[in-house]
């Protein structure tokens, strides 16, 4: 009899190895769910087909990619969920078609490249990051239904499941490609971003995006909301982490908050509560999702509050 050192670990687990036979580094997140199961995911994450066996031998979690130590840059195309485009990108119904449109006004092609359909309809399209560089997320940076995960992000693998069960698909296994210089060059902010705390968080536009009282505003509502949620009493903590997702909602809408960081800082605040009185990890990614896509409709910028004062 041939020795198995490990179980089969499943459709979930075999596609995680896949994944880190491709250098790709991984890390087990919440099933049904975009909540990593682990802390500290972006140096856990891990290329080891013996960790990653231990890891999907106990439970059939989705697969993360942190990114960053992937050598990845993933371009996030979502489609406008019955949001009207603004007036620049008028007529565009998905991410898609502003990429088109941006390539075509650089005179590009998008590269053909390894990309994975979503399940709210999205695609992913994967490009290696260019050497020596450090490209990090960004939140409508390139344009509008166009997020990006790089240093500091992760996204879900093919074969991830979304809290309907509807997959993560492959579409197109081409592969990965580099990316173009076109849109290194978009990419690239014109001085490093320091490696900051979501309390640090900075404005990112805006005629007072340096002011201290708009920082200081800044850091005092997100502060507020992780303070809500983590003290929300059984019984509140749904509606408690739904108006803290709603309110820093507003700020992703207006590219004020990267929605990765928004979406880190009530992860992390909601942590407290996973298995008391029921509480799930997937509950808690649905009321964020919920609550960010709520806010960013109805977006607020830095200038609307630039002679307000924090609330205390």
């Amino acid at each position: 009899m041939p020795h198995h050192p490990h179980p089969h670990p499943g459709r979930l687990g075999s596609a995680a190895r896949r994944a880190a036979r491709r250098g790709w580094h991984v890390f087990p997140v919440h099933p049904r769910s975009k909540v990593p199961a682990v802390s500290d995911w972006e140096n856990i994450a891990t290329t080891d087909l013996d960790q990653i066996a231990a890891w999907w031998q106990s439970k059939p979690f989705n697969i993360g990619i942190s990114t960053g130590p992937s050598g990845l840059l993933v371009i996030d195309l979502d489609p406008s969920h019955g949001v009207p485009a603004p007036d620049r990108w008028r007529d565009a119904r998905h991410g898609s078609d502003v990429l088109t449109r941006l390539a075509a006004d650089a005179a590009e092609l998008v590269p053909e490249t390894f990309t994975v359909a979503t399940p709210s309809g999205g695609r992913h399209l994967y490009f290696h990051q260019p050497h020596g560089a450090r490209l990090r997320n960004t939140q409508g940076g390139l344009g509008w239904r166009i997020d990006t995960r790089g240093h500091g992000g992760y996204v879900l693998a093919a074969e991830s499941r979304g809290p309907a069960g509807r997959p993560y698909r492959a579409v197109n296994d081409h592969p990965v490609a580099n990316l173009p210089a076109w849109l290194t060059q978009a990419l690239t902010p014109s001085s490093p971003p320091p490696c900051r705390d979501i309390r640090d968080a900075a404005p990112r536009s805006g005629t007072v995006a340096h002011a201290p009282r708009a920082q200081a505003y800044l850091r005092a509502v997100i502060d507020g909301e992780r303070h809500a949620v983590t003290t929300a009493e059984i019984g509140h903590r749904h509606a408690a982490l739904l108006r803290a997702a709603r309110r820093l909602g507003h700020w992703v809408g207006s590219g004020t908050l990267d929605e990765a960081d928004a979406r880190a800082a009530l992860t992390e605040a909601a942590a407290r509560h996973l298995g008391v009185a029921g509480c799930t990890a997937r509950q808690i990614d649905r009321d964020i999702t919920d609550g960010l896509t709520y806010g960013a409709r109805r977006p607020r910028y830095l200038d609307d509050i630039a002679h307000h004062r924090p609330k205390t």
